[in-house]
């Protein structure tokens, strides 16, 4: 029987909260429990979530959801410090115009803008990204990296993170994909698209991650390059996240 901490912690008013501790790396060092954790928005925790939050010693968030978003659910605890990060959201609208058109929106239709929003956030956002990771080597621990489902935006931070941590490439595809066992979608959220559609935006595929590696690989050349032209990251860098977020 395992004595690690929960990796999922479930709270009442955010879904997704999971810690990124206990990933075993490349070179034999184990990722830090307790100091980073993924979620949802914080926008509609209970008192009883925030009374987790503080006795999980979180005081930092980074929050990568756009300016509407941030405005309609804003997180209400005092004692974090959010800092915004802000990747404007493009699938809805992307597939309304789609439907706008006059074709009926399939599944394809879903994947392949999802697609496009992966690729986006290589070509268009990495700024936000290099700048998640300056904050992570102020030592800004514990903290929180959260968009508004936790699943896309937060999932491509958090795949990078644990790349530049040294975690193997299938762990890091199966803590992405736990979004879909842990993410409980708003039956609210871009009503006015079809049953289908909307299951393929509450969820992730393997295809979406992909395509953020595709274009980086397209337009950096490795994964390697980005980290250290995109991102930021000399062996210098590293090697201090490794000092903070890895133990022996």
């Amino acid at each position: 029987m395992s004595d690690s901490p929960a990796r999922h912690l479930n709270l009442s008013g955010a879904s997704n909260f999971r810690d990124l501790g206990g990933y075993l790396t490349r070179d034999g060092h184990t990722v830090r429990w307790r100091q980073m954790f993924r979620s949802n928005h914080l926008g509609h925790l209970t008192d009883d979530d925030a009374a987790v939050l503080r006795s999980l010693g979180v005081k930092s968030a980074f929050d990568f959801r756009g300016t509407t978003e941030r405005a309609e659910a804003v997180c209400g605890l005092a004692d974090i410090t959010v800092h915004s990060l802000p990747v404007e959201p493009t699938v809805v609208a992307a597939l309304r115009a789609i439907a706008a058109s006059g074709t009926a929106l399939s599944t394809d239709h879903a994947v392949e803008v999802m697609r496009d929003s992966y690729r986006s956030y290589v070509q268009q956002n990495t700024p936000r990204f290099r700048a998640l990771f300056a904050h992570l080597l102020e030592d800004r621990a514990p903290l929180v990296i959260h968009c508004t489902a936790g699943k896309d935006r937060t999932g491509f931070a958090c795949a990078l993170i644990l790349h530049t941590l040294g975690v193997p490439d299938e762990v890091i595809a199966e803590d992405y994909l736990l979004t879909n066992q842990f993410y409980r979608r708003d039956p609210a959220a871009s009503s006015d698209l079809p049953d289908h559609v909307k299951q393929v935006l509450g969820s992730v595929q393997p295809a979406f991650l992909s395509a953020a590696f595709e274009a980086i690989d397209a337009d950096y050349g490795s994964l390697e390059a980005y980290l250290r032209d995109g991102i930021g990251l000399g062996e210098k860098e590293r090697a201090a996240l490794a000092a903070l977020y890895l133990q022996s």
